[in-house]
């Protein structure tokens, strides 16, 4: 309570988070207007048939299910940012960018929203053809009128979406797009709760003990990991300044176990969710395209190879995203420029090699961590036979890392509001 009375009272702080729960608010509203031309009912039931599918509108919070204009969520951004690191890597003139700092980012953050559009279309497109080849009736009627103004509206919701997770990252009370996930996933849970007190068998309580189980054990081992760093002792050597001396101090580096964060569940999701759905599209028709697609939808609904798909996945981008996001050459030449060295290595190279090696130890442990928390679920219902906990592990894995990063950045706000008032 004393922590919410400190928020409570700094009016700057104040403004952001209530600014941003209208944002989410806003959001949410947007979720439930739906595109006309649509049964819901028969959308519904088709949901429930399709285990992707039924991830895809979990993960979008209902957002699909309801056919909404925002029905696409922010996956199109997502898969926009995963080109464009990606990018970084292979074009050097995207490497350039990178490396501009702010006026780089800024163009690099520009060439992101306009890909996500043509994404988004492309999304849009292959959904709509996806439902009016279902058995389920889903659209009612389908002219070009209507088929081009539902591209059009939900293409329209996902530059929506964007804009609002910009605006909420700018008020540094946590991340906008991952705001936006938290918050659809937050609002499918009261009614994944209902489902599971509706359909509640005596027979099945070792089911809902091993569910309890698995998401107290996710929220422990989420924080553990997050706060988890290994400190690396560094030495500042002293400097003569005219008849004053400075430095000669000494502190610690800290490198975190899980540096990238929820961000390659993100992307991995983004990535696995895309073939199947693409395959749906070409797999009622003829000839060798209706037979790669059917092959590519037997891969995914594999419960062994999709989880064996999603470790490996969300394992690359934990090491793929820590490398574009930490350089040691950076660290190595920042710790040389003011005159600080690592007991027992030498400057330059030798730190830079030495940052590396052990970056490389707690990434593994990180990627490791984060592989085994998203496929556990899927390892529970071959042994239970519940859909519950497929969507469970993943979903706790990303609120409470979410909620973490909102509190440090509340908390580094009234740090900083203290040295304000000193």
């Amino acid at each position: 309570m004393e922590s919410f009375k400190r928020i409570w009272g700094i009016k700057d702080l104040r403004k952001s988070i209530l600014y941003v729960l209208a944002m989410l608010v806003l959001f949410r509203l947007a979720a439930h207007i739906p595109v006309p031309g649509v049964d819901p009912v028969g959308l519904r039931q088709y949901l429930e048939g399709n285990q992707i599918l039924g991830l895809l509108n979990v993960f979008s919070g209902g957002t699909l299910e309801n056919f909404s204009v925002v029905m696409l969520g922010v996956a199109p951004y997502i898969t926009a940012s995963i080109i464009f690191q990606l990018l970084q890597i292979v074009v050097p003139y995207f490497e350039e960018l990178a490396k501009e700092g702010e006026a780089g980012q800024r163009k690099l953050q520009m060439y992101t929203r306009v890909t996500s559009v043509p994404l988004a279309i492309l999304q849009s497109f292959s959904l709509i053809q996806l439902l009016r080849q279902s058995a389920v009736p889903v659209l009612t009627s389908v002219t070009p009128f209507t088929f081009a103004s539902i591209i059009i509206t939900t293409t329209a919701g996902t530059v929506f979406l964007m804009w609002i997770g910009e605006l909420i990252t700018e008020k540094r009370v946590g991340n906008g797009i991952s705001l936006l996930i938290f918050a659809g996933i937050i609002a499918s849970l009261p009614q994944a709760v209902q489902t599971a007190v509706i359909n509640y068998n005596p027979s099945d309580i070792y089911t809902y003990i091993l569910f309890l189980a698995l998401a107290i054990g996710t929220v422990v081992a989420v924080v553990i990991i997050n706060e988890g760093q290994r400190n690396i002792p560094v030495n500042y050597a002293k400097r003569l300044i005219g008849t004053r001396s400075f430095g000669g101090s000494s502190s610690m580096l800290p490198l975190k176990i899980n540096t990238a964060g929820v961000i390659p569940i993100i992307f991995a999701i983004s990535i696995i969710l895309f073939p199947p759905v693409i395959a749906q599209y070409f797999a009622a028709g003829t000839g060798t395209m209706a037979g790669i697609s059917l092959a590519v939808l037997n891969f995914f609904n594999n419960q062994t190879y999709y989880s064996i798909l999603y470790f490996v996945l969300v394992f690359g981008f934990t090491y793929f995203y820590t490398a574009v996001i930490f350089k040691p050459d950076k660290m190595a030449e920042n710790l040389q420029r003011q005159g600080g060295f690592i007991p027992g290595i030498r400057p330059g190279k030798e730190t830079e090699e030495y940052l590396g090696r052990i970056m490389s130890r707690l990434v593994f442990s990180g990627a490791l961590f984060l592989g085994l928390i998203a496929v556990m679920p899927f390892v529970l219902q071959a042994f239970t036979g519940t859909q519950a906990l497929a969507i469970g592990g993943t979903s706790l894995l990303i609120v409470v890392s979410v909620a973490i990063d909102i509190a440090k950045q509340i908390e580094a706000q009234l740090t900083l509001h203290e040295y304000d008032r000193i």
